[in-house]
């Protein structure tokens, strides 16, 4: 018994699961298409908010794999329809790439440059001062304020690490004593967004991953499956030293039984 039995729905990461930058693991469609033939479904989801779901529907693509837009859940996504049922109508001032600020904007939220009701901090590749001085401003006189993904770092090819959303959230802080609310992986924003997105009872769900502090932080607690993988960042090393135990480790996802 794999403890796998009951779950019908796998919600995989990206980065470091099935692929590492631009090279997609050679076991991974096999395990997609294990997943497929024994009556299961598969969606991606990742915290990455520099990118638009189009651009990851495309990268995959691009990799061989074909999926609806559906499959693909990205944190951006979580924070607009959080936004849309809490927020509606508010002002948006967006710190993020262009992608992110035209997601927003292909769900036709209020977005502005000056005076906004809610600040919302991304994965910004294209953080200038002005940007940032604007948000401190913001922030500091009492905006609301949320960010999207908590990641310190993210992974780049050659084992190299760039400042991630999480990083950027901790300047603000320094410049303001303001820390946001995050919407992706761990938040139980993320979790309530993925079971009402797949349709499945949370004892019926797998989640997938190589991050301890997202990938499987984002299950515990809960019903969710979490099942870490030793392809991408985490080592056993740091499963010891975790107060986040996954449910079961793999090497890889070829060692999973489906």
């Amino acid at each position: 018994m794999s403890g796998l039995d009951k779950i019908k729905c796998f919600v995989l990461d990206m980065d470091g699961t099935i692929y590492l930058g631009n090279e997609l693991f050679d076991f991974t469609k096999d395990f997609l298409k294990e997943v497929k033939e024994t009556g299961r479904k598969y969606y991606f989801f990742t915290n990455n908010s520099s990118k638009s779901q189009q651009a990851y529907i495309e990268k995959l693509a691009q990799l061989g794999i074909e999926i609806e837009p559906s499959q693909m859940m990205i944190s951006s996504h979580v924070a607009i329809q959080y936004l849309k049922k809490f927020y509606k109508d508010q002002s948006i001032y967006v710190v993020g790439t262009p992608s992110l600020v035209k997601e927003f904007e292909k769900y036709d939220m209020n977005l502005t440059q000056e005076n906004p009701d809610i600040v919302i901090l991304g994965f910004d590749t294209t953080l200038t001062y002005e940007k940032l001085a604007k948000a401190c401003h913001y922030v500091r006189n009492g905006c609301t304020y949320f960010g999207i993904n908590p990641d310190w770092n993210c992974p780049m090819e050659g084992g190299k690490f760039i400042p991630d959303c999480g990083s950027m959230a901790k300047l603000i802080e320094a410049s303001t004593g303001r820390f946001p609310e995050f919407f992706g992986k761990p938040s139980k924003h993320t979790l309530d967004y993925i079971i009402e997105k797949t349709g499945y009872q949370a004892d019926e769900i797998a989640i997938i991953g190589d991050r301890l502090y997202t990938d499987i932080a984002v299950a515990d607690g809960s019903d969710v499956t979490s099942i870490l993988v030793l392809s991408g960042e985490s080592t056993l090393e740091d499963v010891e030293e975790s107060e986040v135990k996954p449910d079961l480790i793999y090497k890889d996802l070829s060692e999973i039984p489906l």
